[in-house]
């Protein structure tokens, strides 16, 4: 059985300094302790670890060779230390974060370029994905927390902040233009060509769940990745595209595109930052967070 790390400490500064009262004072022990805590070793491991010596103590045979190991073990213990104390001022350390193309674009982004100046030593890594996968990356203790999209089904030890609104919009080209400035029937959608995402999103899930609270049952022509692909298809007048308003807000400007209107609101969702109850967050995820609540 190891002795006593408190043992291996005299022992380690006693032979750092080549004496009793070196690591005493180092250690802010007595004397009579120090030897004590060598004597126990000594006693620990049947051998003697120093001699006296013209100047304090040497080390023996066998006190040499155990040296060559504590030291290594305590210049670790060191590094680490120093490890740690970059990491709380933050010269060191990474953030994990999940979020989607969406949530990344048009609410993360700055706050990242805002953190990267401040701290540029901090490695930050974000994960790619939508709403659900982010949600489960959280769950796993993968990502320090994600930035989603509304509506999702909150697990209980998840705890989510609304950062902002966003508006769920229906935008086409001129092939289209006969229906500009023109209160349309929701249920007209069906007669059109639909451009949606993919059905493993949030935002997916929340526009079919809405249609079909209207009676509207729709079957997209094209089904897509990425709401920025999904306004190059209008844009192609492929058909009308259903986004959020920021991609399609360029466009809206210059008139390239334009919104449909209809008899019935979408309700507006928002951005969720999401983080674990369970999971204490390192220094430079919270230092993150404080700049975003800000």
């Amino acid at each position: 059985m190891i002795a006593s790390l408190e043992y291996f400490k005299a022992f380690y500064y006693t032979a750092r300094y080549g004496s009793v009262t070196g690591a005493a004072a180092e250690l802010s022990l007595s004397q009579p302790a120090v030897s004590q805590s060598i004597r126990q070793l000594e006693r620990s491991l049947g051998v003697e670890l120093f001699y006296r010596a013209a100047r304090g103590v040497q080390l023996t045979a066998e006190g040499q060779v155990l040296y060559s190991y504590v030291e290594k073990g305590y210049e670790q213990i060191e590094q680490g230390v120093e490890k740690v104390r970059q990491m709380q001022n933050l010269e060191l350390g990474e953030v994990r974060i999940g979020a989607s193309d969406m949530t990344l674009q048009f609410y993360l982004l700055p706050f990242l370029e805002k953190f990267h100046e401040q701290y540029p030593q901090i490695k930050v890594m974000v994960s790619n994905a939508p709403t659900p996968e982010t949600l489960g990356l959280l769950r796993e203790g993968r990502i320090d927390f994600g930035v989603v999209s509304t509506p999702f089904d909150k697990p209980e030890e998840l705890n989510a902040v609304n950062v902002r609104r966003i508006e769920d919009v229906f935008v086409a080209g001129r092939k289209f233009i006969s229906y500009k400035n023109r209160m349309l029937d929701i249920q007209e959608l069906e007669n059109l060509p639909m451009i949606f995402l993919e059905k493993n999103t949030s935002s997916r899930r929340y526009m079919d769940d809405f249609l079909a609270g209207n009676g509207v049952v729709l079957q997209p022509e094209f089904e897509l990745s990425t709401s920025d692909m999904i306004v190059q298809f209008s844009l192609r007048n492929l058909g009308v595209g259903c986004v959020v308003r920021d991609f399609a807000a360029e466009y809206l400007e210059s008139g390239k595109l334009f919104e449909l209107r209809f008899n019935k609101i979408i309700p507006k969702r928002s951005f969720c930052v999401v983080r674990s109850e369970k999971m204490p967050l390192s220094t430079a995820a919270g230092r993150l967070l404080e700049i975003m609540e800000k």
